[in-house]
């Protein structure tokens, strides 16, 4: 009975000891990949990154991660305009099937999805870009959007600022717009146009209300799936395969 005691003793302390040792290797690899990571895709600060699935030394003999999640609080996005980018909010990616090398210098998942938000502040700035300054919709009439925010039922609430015959309207009209994805393209269109109390020609006033925001060169190549209108700005969908984490 004694034997078998210590016996029991021992298997626990061997067992504590094995996950004590697991928890550091999966903690120093998480450290490791979030250098690399950050280092790779230029980012300003370190991303959270977790590894998931026990034991992790299983996995690091297989060569192979299960699960891996990736959080970048801010991430400053490619435009496809020189100069300009757009910061995404809280970018987070899950990725599956991760075969990475033994230094940790190169990672790749076999799938990655995720989630992320733009902020109304950050897609206005598309909406003014796309018409710099009051554009004129027929003689005598101008128009430029000045707020963006959330229309209900996944909708956007466009603002617009209007200026009739020289007198500027007492307060924006607004319109409903819905918002897509067109591959690496988020893409805002009035379901109608605004009434002005003055006919023009529909082209020239969706010139105003309807633009669009490229977003390109997310981290390790993953993609924009879609997007819905949400109370604090847009939120969308990521996905990609042979999505690379470093190297």
């Amino acid at each position: 009975m004694r034997a078998l005691r210590t016996l029991l003793i021992v298997a626990v302390i061997l067992g504590a000891l094995f996950v004590l040792a697991d928890r550091l290797a999966v903690n120093f690899a998480e450290d490791e990949v979030a250098d690399r990571l950050r280092s790779s895709e230029g980012l300003t600060t370190t991303p959270d990154v977790s590894i998931d699935g026990f034991p992790f030394l299983t996995q690091v003999a297989d060569g192979q991660l299960d699960d891996v999640k990736v959080g970048i609080k801010d991430y400053e996005a490619a435009t496809g305009t020189s100069n300009q980018k757009i910061r995404i909010d809280n970018l987070s990616a899950r990725m599956h099937d991760v075969r990475f090398t033994g230094d940790y210098s190169s990672a790749t998942a076999a799938t990655a999805t995720g989630s992320a938000t733009i902020t109304y502040a950050e897609l206005l700035k598309a909406a003014k870009s796309a018409e710099p300054g009051p554009a004129q919709v027929v003689p005598g009439v101008t128009a430029t959007v000045v707020s963006l925010s959330d229309g209900g039922n996944g909708k956007i609430k466009v603002g617009i600022e209007a200026t009739v015959l020289g007198r500027k309207l007492p307060q924006p009209v607004s319109v409903l717009s819905t918002v897509t994805v067109d591959g690496d393209t988020v893409k805002v269109k009035a379901d109608s146009l605004p009434n002005l109390g003055i006919r023009f020609a529909d082209g020239r006033m969706r010139a105003v209300t309807d633009f669009q925001q490229r977003i390109e060169g997310l981290p390790g190549g993953i993609k924009l799936d879609s997007v819905q209108a949400v109370q604090t700005g847009v939120d969308i969908t990521v996905q990609g395969s042979n999505v690379s984490l470093a190297g």
